[in-house]
């Protein structure tokens, strides 16, 4: 009898050491969890880096802007591999284009201006380096578009989808080409003609990119929505031009061409914050971004990501990773759990 109860006592002894030693460890586990500000059932790191613009996954809102290192899967991959969450490469047309002679691109104070003339290997041979850069890439491919006809931009979307593109850019907004670009985009009529062809063939995301020449670009972007556009693109480069004072002539070949660069990033936002006011799609903010607070002033305008082109070229492929490291830094200090919660964010306050 005795015996019975020293091994009962020793049971309720072990017992209590082992909900002593589990209370203890939930203990030490909740208080982790109340430090982390995380569920106890779950600590994970979050992402709040990640969107979804238009139905694409990205891992981050920046994407390489079309016209910048954009024809080559090796190119596509450096880009990529410097963190930037989608590619959108150079326009490609019906047929392949030479461009204007030198000079075309030319430095000033506050950026660049460019008048390359949409040079391109035309889709048909593009399309086979769009189909082996699907391969390698694991970001979204957004191949941007041109034609001088609503069926040629229908065309050559076909085709970009066809062999492998996640969505087309419809550029309606190049300030140096006649007959296409912003010649398209500032008439209403032309550019619904040209969205609704496009959507009517393609089964991907259409973003249309508009141009700042125009008199009220929130107007534009409403009809490029009406007519089917899935997301927008503000800005393409303001129409400019450069002279050389000792031979008394415009420095670029063509004359004219488009500033790019830190000069129209105030333009840029404007239009951005004018087109959230009048459309419900994603927009995607694009001019003169260099650093991580130049893109958080384009998303608390309105944009769901932003477009990097000039600053490639003094700061190289890695200021994707930069820009999207001081965001996660300037959410995380203002206790946001996502870059979408502070999108559109400076229309509230």
């Amino acid at each position: 009898m005795e015996q019975k109860k020293q091994k009962q006592k020793l049971k309720r002894k072990r017992r209590n050491k082992i909900s002593h030693n589990t209370a203890y460890k939930t203990k030490l586990y909740l208080t982790k969890a109340t430090i982390l500000k995380t569920p106890a059932v779950k600590i994970l790191k979050e992402n709040r880096l990640g969107i979804n613009l238009a139905g694409l996954k990205l891992p981050n809102p920046t994407m390489l802007a079309s016209g910048i290192l954009g024809y080559t899967k090796e190119t596509f991959k450096n880009i990529a591999d410097g963190g930037a969450g989608a590619i959108v490469t150079k326009s490609v047309g019906l047929k392949p284009r030479s461009g204007y002679a030198n000079p075309t691109v030319t430095q000033t104070s506050c950026g660049l201006i460019n008048a390359m003339g949409l040079p391109n290997p035309g889709i048909e041979e593009f399309a086979k380096e769009i189909s082996e850069a699907k391969r390698v890439l694991n970001v979204p491919l957004i191949v941007s578009v041109y034609g001088f006809a609503a069926e040629e931009y229908a065309t050559v979307a076909k085709k970009a989808v066809t062999a492998g593109a996640d969505a087309v850019e419809l550029n309606v907004s190049c300030p140096h080409v006649k007959e296409t670009g912003s010649e398209i985009g500032q008439k209403p009529e032309i550019l619904k003609e040209v969205v609704k062809n496009v959507k009517s063939i393609v089964q991907k995301p259409v973003f249309v990119k508009l141009s700042p020449n125009v008199t009220s670009i929130a107007e534009t972007a409403e009809t490029a929505v009406n007519a089917g556009a899935d997301a927008i693109t503000a800005i393409n480069t303001v129409k400019a031009m450069a002279i050389d004072t000792e031979t008394a002539k415009p420095i670029l070949s063509n004359k004219m061409g488009g500033l790019s660069g830190p000069a129209i990033k105030p333009i840029a936002l404007r239009c951005v914050y004018e087109i959230y006011e009048k459309v419900k799609v994603p927009i995607i903010g694009c001019g003169g971004i260099t650093n991580w607070r130049d893109a958080a002033e384009f998303l608390l305008a309105g944009a769901s990501a932003v477009q990097i082109g000039t600053a490639i070229a003094t700061k190289g492929p890695n200021i994707f990773r930069a820009i999207t490291r001081g965001i996660d830094a300037y959410l995380k200090r203002k206790g946001f759990r996502s870059v979408n919660e502070i999108v559109g964010l400076s229309h509230k306050s």
